[in-house]
């Protein structure tokens, strides 16, 4: 049932409850008869000011005073809840595009998804799940329809134009998925969106051979081949099979008490220069380091107690989400 259904029904249904109230209150307290009360509880809610039909007792008018009160105002209330519906049905379009050029005009360091298919689907409920600000862009308006039904901010619009990235705030943006069906409009989108934003990370999805390659030396950060991806894990399913499952563990949803999560290391954080012995993650915060990303790129796994950790490096770290925040608050604090 939709909000337009859902809305008649309400209307109807408070109509006819005061409806039924007022008849019956007549034929209780003035003995009317059914076809009178009716008749007078509805003159009665619709103000049309005819007389009284029979002569009411002091009881009688008194329930006639609440009976024009509330019945009057539900009357104008369904009036005007009839009136927004047939304005929305008219112009809802119009108004649906107006509310979600606001809320994109507000956005800032958000991620913008080019493409609505099964790639892009999946990354947008990864995206709604982490509860960060995104728009979807696809040129297709079913689904672009089935991603606003899904509670998500969505553009019907052409994602390999300029103007389209424009308007869904490309120099805002921190991030950009390019999921279009075709290696030639993500190449595309990718070289229009690193025009127009130079510090925006893209990941792309590529899917003929040769593809990836093209899209890392446009300026991709990311590639990912779905085709390639999923053969090498059905092969592992079959040979490892454990492995595989850890790897989905900590590569999908790990549940609402634990959660991987990368986290800076500020230059001014009294942690820089300590080591993981020194500084007790563990023990201190809850919290297990899986692995350190250095700035220049390189990624040290399971490191040893006496790594030290630099300004700017990321700690790959698992915990429950509390203590993560608070991870994050001490590798962010100044230097005492």
């Amino acid at each position: 049932m939709n909000r337009f259904t859902r809305r008649l029904v309400l209307i109807l249904l408070a109509i006819s409850v005061t409806l039924t109230i007022g008849t019956v209150g007549f034929v209780v307290i003035d003995n009317f008869p059914p076809f009178d009360a009716f008749y007078m509880t509805l003159i009665t809610m619709t103000t049309v000011g005819y007389s009284e039909i029979h002569p009411l007792s002091h009881a009688g008018r008194v329930f006639n005073s609440f009976l024009i009160f509330f019945g009057v105002t539900t009357i104008f209330i369904a009036m005007g809840a009839m009136t927004q519906t047939i304005i929305e049905l008219e112009f809802g379009d119009a108004i649906g595009k107006r509310r979600n050029k606001r809320m994109i005009d507000k956005l800032k360091d958000h991620y913008i998804i080019c493409g609505f298919g099964r790639v892009g689907r999946g990354a947008a409920k990864e995206l709604l799940h982490a509860g960060v600000p995104f728009v979807v862009v696809d040129i297709n308006p079913e689904r672009v329809e089935r991603a606003m039904m899904s509670g998500m901010l969505a553009v019907a619009a052409d994602s390999t134009r300029d103007e389209t990235l424009r308007e869904v705030g490309i120099e805002r943006a921190r991030g950009l998925v390019a999921a279009l069906a075709t290696d030639a409009d993500n190449l595309f989108v990718l070289l229009s969106a690193k025009g127009l934003n130079q510090r925006l990370f893209v990941a792309a999805r590529a899917a003929e051979e040769g593809a990836e390659d093209k899209m890392r030396r446009a300026g991709a950060n990311a590639v990912f081949a779905p085709y390639a991806i999923t053969g090498h894990r059905l092969a592992q399913s079959l040979l490892r099979p454990h492995v595989v499952q850890f790897l989905d563990f900590t590569t999908k949803d790990v549940g609402e008490d634990i959660a991987i999560e990368q986290v800076r290391v500020a230059e001014s954080s009294e942690m820089v220069a300590r080591t993981i012995r020194e500084m007790q993650l563990r023990k201190v915060v809850g919290v297990i380091v899986m692995a350190i990303r250095r700035s220049d790129g390189e990624m040290i796994f399971n490191p040893p107690a006496d790594t030290a950790v630099r300004g700017g490096d990321y700690l790959i770290v698992m915990g429950k989400p509390d203590n993560l925040s608070a991870l994050e608050n001490l590798l962010a604090g100044s230097r005492g």
